[in-house]
């Protein structure tokens, strides 16, 4: 069962290699002991039986490369900081920085969720030309044939007091959780013209798939060789001399 679950942790990661801000998940294992017996009437002391325990899963929260699309409305964010979302959920976090304007207008993810700036959705007019998105994610634009420029939001960069506590729903986002309430992020930085790629080294999760389909093989071949064992004995035990 756990070599099972472990299997479709890494087949995840594997098919998210190639999606934007993901992030890997890793299984977390601990030695799990039968409890011994509580009797005094036992003449020796009870064996040891010791199992594997499947305790959870962690992510792995370092950052993934950068790949540079020119397209100004992408961001990637250096540091621990989440782009704030605003989802049919509610709000949610991602490091998913391939953004887009929708028809009305309104910054959104490539899922079509709305992007939040610190006073709320980001909009842009139609005559905004020549995005520019700062370091600390201010956006400005030029509007219309005016040479100053206007300002149309800044990004909400929020972190958590524990990230690991986060919950990890569909499409790349999370949801706040046990993980604290989301604090403003004022030491991450925002490239434009970027996007943040997937930690997952395939590489690695090929590796480990490999050696898991062996290890899941190698179990069922012993298990089998027991349960044959054990049938021959009961044959054999069966079997009454006349």
């Amino acid at each position: 069962m756990t070599l099972d679950r472990q299997f479709d942790v890494v087949a995840n990661n594997i098919a998210n290699v190639n999606t934007s801000g993901y992030k890997a998940d890793h299984m977390l294992f601990e030695e799990y002991l039968t409890s011994g017996a509580h009797e005094d009437n036992f003449k020796g002391a009870d064996r040891r039986v010791s199992y594997v325990q499947d305790r959870g899963t962690f992510r792995d929260f370092t950052e993934g490369g950068l790949e540079q699309t020119n397209n100004p409305l992408d961001v990637a964010i250096s540091g621990n900081a989440f782009l704030t979302v605003q989802s049919a959920g509610g709000e949610r976090y991602t490091r998913d920085g391939n953004l887009q304007i929708n028809s009305t207008g309104q910054l959104v993810t490539a899922n079509g969720d709305l992007v939040l700036g610190n006073s709320g959705p980001i909009v842009f007019q139609p005559t905004d030309h020549d995005i520019a998105i700062s370091g600390d994610g201010t956006i400005t634009v030029q509007e219309g044939t005016a040479r100053t420029d206007s300002i149309r939001g800044k990004l909400r960069l929020v972190s958590f007091a524990d990230a690991q506590k986060l919950l990890k729903q569909g499409n790349n986002l999370y949801a706040a959780g046990e993980g604290g309430a989301p604090q403003q992020d004022t030491k991450s930085t925002v490239r434009q013209g970027f996007v943040e790629k997937s930690n997952v080294s395939s590489v690695v999760e090929m590796s480990r798939m490999i050696e898991l389909n062996r290890a899941y093989s190698n179990m069922a071949n012993m298990l089998s060789q027991q349960s044959d064992l054990h049938k021959s004995a009961i044959e054999k035990l069966a079997d009454v001399p006349s």
